[in-house]
């Protein structure tokens, strides 16, 4: 067994003393100054959400929402039903029957129209213009073919020409221009000798009096260049990395420890004063809740709700149980009263009309009531398979 204490890992590098003794204070001071702007936050966050909860969601309701709402729907809705009611009577029906018994069968006897004149295109198509259209290509075949064989009889006497006036070119050129070419091709090649004895030693020469010059051009360049270099290396690099390295590294990693323990402190101090902030408010609840709150209970609880049992009881109870007995007595009452009119209809017919009325009227009434489906038993069926 491994007795030995095993290294805890860093998850962070190790702080240096100027990273402490910067935090330390700078958290106090943070603290301090950020405390009182937390509980302020707090305390306007909460009465915003009283105000949006108690103030303007009843107030935007009552002044918009219900107002819109009522606006959609005992104006637009029946505005929009009576203007389509008003387009379906004044201009759907009346497009309809227009259509329906106008246009409809003036389309039919326009269609009727139409098939006969297509019907009569088609015969004069097949009956007369087809033969004349036959007739009309057979003479243009015949025609073709004529100017086809005129065309072949000129073609061939035009390349019998062609041909013999190739052929004394041909010969021209053989007996006359090639020996003069021949000569003239010599006497080039002798020039190009010539020429090439006399410029090679002048080119040679133009060539190494060119690549001194580059050179010497080259050799200025460079002893100028490295000149240039090492003087502003002197004077602009080196000065500048000094200043880089030993000022302005060390003052942006100490505004970089500061900014960030600044902003570590801020991120504390407000969290701390969160936790102050929800401490200072639970006090101030659970002191508005003993004040007001358990109180008002208290007196829900011990005396309204006992008082309002006994109204219940006492009074809401037996003023329901009367209204019920009235709507009893009042429906048996009409329900007596209808069918003592009923009987004096039945007596006042019979007087007149005899019993045959009264034995209809009767049926009548008998056949508006709803009559209930006699009981199933062993010896009856519905079925189409089982019935007698």
């Amino acid at each position: 067994m491994d007795l030995e204490k095993q290294p805890v890992p860093q998850t962070s590098p190790p702080e240096g003393c100027l990273t402490v003794a910067i935090r330390i204070p700078v958290r106090i001071v943070v603290l301090v100054l950020v405390v009182p702007v937390r509980i302020v936050w707090d305390a306007v966050v909460v009465v915003g959400r009283f105000l949006r909860d108690s103030v303007l969601r009843p107030l935007w309701r009552a002044l918009v929402v219900w107002p819109c709402v009522a606006l959609w729907r005992y104006v637009v809705v029946p505005l929009a039903k009576a203007v389509g009611w008003l387009g379906k009577v004044l201009v759907v029906i009346p497009l309809v029957a227009l259509y329906r018994y106008v246009l409809t069968p003036v389309g039919h006897g326009i269609g009727w129209v139409v098939r006969g004149i297509v019907a009569g295109l088609v015969w004069v198509y097949a009956r007369v213009l087809t033969p004349v259209g036959h007739g009309i290509v057979w003479l243009l075949q015949g025609l073709g073919a004529g100017l086809v064989w005129i065309c072949t009889v000129i073609g061939h006497g035009i390349a019998w020409v062609v041909r013999g006036i190739v052929a004394g070119l041909v010969w021209v050129y053989a007996r006359m221009f090639t020996p003069v070419g021949h000569g003239i091709v010599w006497l080039l090649q002798g020039l190009g000798a010539a020429l090439v004895w006399i410029f090679t030693p002048i080119g040679r020469a133009i060539v190494w009096c060119a690549r001194g010059l580059a050179w010497l051009a080259s050799a200025v360049a460079t002893g100028i260049g490295v000149a240039l270099y090492w003087i502003a290396r002197i004077l602009l690099v080196l000065p500048a990395v000094a200043l880089w390295r030993w000022i302005l590294a060390p003052a942006g990693r100490m505004s970089a420890v500061v900014g960030r323990e600044v902003w570590g402190a801020l991120g504390h101090a407000w969290r701390i004063a969160g936790h102050i902030s929800l401490a200072v408010g639970r006090f101030l609840g659970t002191l508005f809740r003993w004040i007001f709150v358990e109180p008002v209970r208290w007196v829900y609880r011990e005396v309204l709700t006992p008082v309002g049992q006994v109204i219940r009881d006492m009074v809401v109870r037996p003023v329901a149980e009367a209204a019920r007995s009235v709507g009893r007595i009042t429906r048996a009452a009409l329900a007596s009263a209808r069918e003592s009119v009923r009987q004096a209809r039945a007596d006042v017919r019979r007087m007149l009309f005899g019993d045959a009325a009264a034995t209809r009227e009767r049926e009548t009434v008998a056949r508006r009531e709803p009559t209930g489906a006699d009981t199933r038993t062993l010896g009856s069926s519905t079925t189409a398979l089982t019935k007698d």
